[in-house]
């Protein structure tokens, strides 16, 4: 059996709150249980939004809580020659099209209502079939993006934890983009090239992103790659039924350590929200022992304020 290889992809836009740290920890166990290996990963595509003193606080953050990593951290926005090679490899076979679509002319034109997906509305192919002469006048007054021909029918596949999951991405999505008319890269197609370019076996991550596992698996097999596979965990919600890490005044690492609370008391919170432990402080030792994939919640775990105040030694 080929070794595990995990990694954890976080997006340095903010301060790392207690949601975002729980997918950490789980892929860090996930790889640590299986005596395999675990990466980190800098999705720093959104220039606007990722700044080095957020890369600088998540590294802190990791490290005070003993998450470590095998291998030199990955930065995206030092990786476009590898999306483009992909780009091009697609280009090459017809896959992938110039598309100066803006979203609100999308909006207009989206006409099936229950095409809706992250990306909107269903694309309804409007660029699909430009001549050379129409991309070249159009070309003038916009920069293109670039989009996938996605496959029609069902794409399935078994997630590990939800079990088997399908979707036709040319009925729900259409025709995906890979590249923006700014130029960067799409999280759709980097996530792919980054995962199979370190072999990256398991990927864990929140339940949100289930949905986008289709659109990854045609880009593997359009680009001749190997998927890994996938555990798509629940996420932690407030008592608003906001996602935790979206919440404005959720528990940021960073001020948590501040105010003095022991990183083995944080460990014993995601614990509890994994499926063991009873909320009590734990150390990485005992959840590596303890942590079984098939023991995750396989629902969203609300966490209420006073709890969490209890819990972490603040009430």
């Amino acid at each position: 059996m080929s070794q595990v290889r995990g990694r954890f992809a976080p997006s340095p836009t903010g301060r790392m709150h207690l949601g975002n740290l729980r997918s950490a920890l789980l892929g860090w166990l996930h790889a640590r249980a299986a005596h395999g290996r675990f990466l980190l990963r800098i999705e720093d595509l959104d220039r606007a939004r990722c700044k080095p003193r957020h890369v600088e606080d998540l590294l802190r953050d990791l490290e005070w809580l003993g998450l470590d990593w095998d291998e030199q951290p990955l930065f995206q926005s030092q990786r476009d020659g590898l999306y483009r090679d992909a780009q091009a490899k697609l280009e090459r076979e017809g896959r992938v099209y110039p598309c100066f679509c803006t979203r609100a002319e999308i909006a207009r034109a989206a006409s099936a209502p229950h095409g809706l997906s992250d990306e909107g509305p269903r694309y309804p192919g409007t660029c699909a079939r430009l001549t050379r002469e129409q991309i070249s006048e159009r070309a003038r007054a916009r920069a293109p993006a670039y989009r996938f021909r996605a496959s029609p029918g069902e794409v399935r596949f078994v997630d590990g934890l939800q079990g088997p999951y399908s979707q036709d991405v040319d009925a729900v999505v259409g025709d995906f983009v890979v590249r923006r008319n700014d130029g960067v890269a799409s999280y759709q197609l980097a996530v792919v090239v980054d995962d199979a370019a370190t072999d990256i076996t398991h990927v864990l991550r929140g339940d949100d992103l289930i949905s986008s596992t289709p659109r990854q698996l045609q880009l593997y097999a359009a680009l001749g790659l190997r998927a890994p596979d996938f555990l798509h965990v629940p996420l932690v919600l407030g008592e608003d039924g906001k996602r935790l890490a979206k919440r404005e005044g959720a528990f940021a690492l960073a001020e948590l350590r501040e105010r003095g609370v022991a990183p083995e008391r944080v460990l014993g919170l995601l614990a509890a929200w994994s499926g063991w432990g009873a909320g009590g402080p734990m150390t990485l030792a005992e959840l590596v022992h303890r942590f079984r994939p098939e023991r995750l919640p396989r629902a969203p775990v609300v966490a209420g304020e006073a709890a969490l105040q209890e819990a972490l030694g603040l009430g």
